[in-house]
């Protein structure tokens, strides 16, 4: 039986591929991070056979034990301070946690491995937002990376720093170059659920409007649960490599709109949108779409949810949550 370790847990990705390692037959360690985690509940209810730890990817001796105690086969290092607008509040702690923890993860896993590096094999999550200001179209893992927030600084520090560790010590660290991917337990502070959500209460007459930044920014959305699958895939592969994790197509939240309105019989939402100050970026990241043509030849990965079906699947979901929190 393999054993994976799985930072991040909290989070949509660490539930998916959680269930998704489950479903192999893995033994799979999640790491908690501080006291009374208000996700904990969460995590125990929909994957109870996962083992806790707690840890903090910040701090290198708490990683220690945890290796110690899960013995992982593999690792997948998804915890990060995600949350792009935030990054610009609170710079110092994203770059903290979203990029040393990269590197406190990397030596944890090459300190446990000691002299027998090829035990265990590592995944990092990196991020389309390292692309930031694109310099082609589509993005590719040979793309020249120009950030454009402090979470994309981060996330370009420790996607290098997996690299470096890949090629100072040999170690079997792999970058999943992943862009937004998306699902129901996406986390409302993100724009594709602060819409489905909104319109699924603005459809029962909980909610009037909502206001949103850019209207017309474009990006390569895709399902969260497909995307979990791409990492597995990168694991298991001989050689560890980089990979863009995308479906090639792109779309603007203008579209995010018209879908998730017109799926509750919402056709003119005009009066139900307002563009907000507040929640434009100091830097714009206007248009990212991946090329996905490596991770299709090589890993053999190709996503199986459209992006229609993903903002139905949402608002669908976000209807029953909030008919249930209203006892309807």
């Amino acid at each position: 039986m393999k054993r994976a370790l799985i930072t991040g847990i909290t989070g949509q990705d660490g539930l998916y591929l959680s269930e998704l390692l489950l479903s192999k037959g893995y033994e799979v360690y999640g790491l908690i991070r501080g006291q009374n985690n208000p996700k904990l509940d969460l995590v125990r209810q929909t994957v109870p056979d996962v083992k806790l730890l707690t840890g903090d990817i910040t701090d290198l001796s708490s990683l220690i034990r945890a290796f110690s105690e899960a013995q992982p086969d593999e690792v997948y290092n998804l915890g990060a301070i995600s949350f792009v607008a935030y990054s610009w509040e609170n710079a110092r702690l994203t770059s903290d946690v979203t990029g040393i923890g990269v590197l406190n993860m990397l030596e944890a896993t090459r300190l446990y491995a000691g002299s027998d590096l090829s035990k265990v094999r590592f995944y990092q999550a990196s991020s389309s937002e390292m692309f930031g200001k694109v310099q082609d179209v589509p993005q590719r893992e040979s793309t020249l990376l120009w950030p454009r927030s402090p979470y994309g600084v981060a996330k370009v520090y420790g996607h290098y720093m997996t690299i470096n560790y890949r090629e100072s010590y040999g170690m079997h660290a792999s970058s999943g170059i992943l862009f937004n991917h998306e699902s129901p337990r996406r986390g409302p502070e993100f724009v594709t659920r602060k819409v489905t959500q909104a319109v699924a209460r603005i459809s029962l007459g909980l909610q009037e409007s909502i206001a949103l930044g850019n209207l017309d920014a474009k990006r390569d959305w895709g399902f969260a649960g497909d995307y979990v699958d791409a990492m597995w895939r990168m694991v298991q592969q001989d050689e560890a490599d980089d990979y863009v994790v995308a479906t090639g197509e792109t779309h603007s939240i203008r579209e995010l709109l018209e879908i998730a309105f017109a799926h509750v019989g919402i056709e003119d939402w005009s009066g139900k949108v307002f563009q907000d100050p507040r929640f434009f970026r100091p830097a714009e990241v206007d248009l990212l779409i991946g090329d996905p043509a490596k991770a299709k030849e090589k890993l053999g990965w190709t996503p199986q949810v459209g992006f229609e079906e993903l903002v139905r699947m949402m608002v669908d979901s976000d209807l029953a949550q909030q008919k249930e929190l209203a006892g309807r």
